[in-house]
């Protein structure tokens, strides 16, 4: 009986530890700390964008940052290194992604961005339910663009890395909920 209560206890706190290694949202899990470029980082939160006056899902994202914060100023100007992934829970063409890029850009409103957002969206593709964007920010050099697994290349420039963030995190986000998910509120 003593051997069984060790073994319970031993499964409970391996499940617990396992447990607490990833966050779901949507059925979908995202580890609570990554390494980029041998910087550790955490998850700020997830948040997924919802679209259409029918609140359709699009895509889970998950936010990692070197310092968790809920104020999105200070992630947005951060000089270090973060991480965005977009994991897509239905189907999207590649140009609805190429438009939505463009106003999220727009709705920045930093000047000099044209090339460097076209240069963007001549990476993009359709994408399929499952697969991912990552955004890495990578200081003082830019954003490294990786499309289901395939590094594109890093645009570069801190003014566009700030704009790409600013995209969720600005005063116009794609939606409500998401913006508020990624700055660690509830994962609607």
């Amino acid at each position: 009986m003593h051997y069984l209560t060790g073994l319970f206890l031993t499964l409970l706190l391996a499940t617990a530890a396992a447990d607490g290694q990833e966050v779901t949202c949507r059925d979908i899990s995202f580890p609570r700390h990554l390494q980029v470029n041998g910087s550790d980082l955490t998850l700020n939160g997830l948040g997924v964008r919802k679209a259409t006056f029918l609140k359709v899902n699009v895509y889970v994202a998950a936010y990692y940052v070197g310092t968790p914060g809920h104020d999105p100023k200070p992630l947005i100007e951060a000089d270090g290194p973060q991480q965005l992934t977009l994991q897509f829970v239905r189907n999207v063409g590649v140009d609805d992604l190429r438009k939505a890029f463009v106003e999220g850009f727009e709705h920045a409103q930093v000047a000099g961005l044209g090339e460097r957002v076209a240069r963007l969206n001549g990476w993009m593709t359709d994408m399929k339910t499952g697969q991912r964007l990552t955004f890495v920010r990578l200081p003082n050099s830019g954003v490294q663009i990786t499309v289901n697994g395939v590094q594109k290349g890093v645009i570069e420039g801190a003014d566009f890395s700030r704009a790409l963030i600013s995209i969720w995190l600005g005063p116009t986000p794609p939606n409500p909920e998401l913006k508020a998910g990624l700055l660690g509120g509830q994962c609607e």
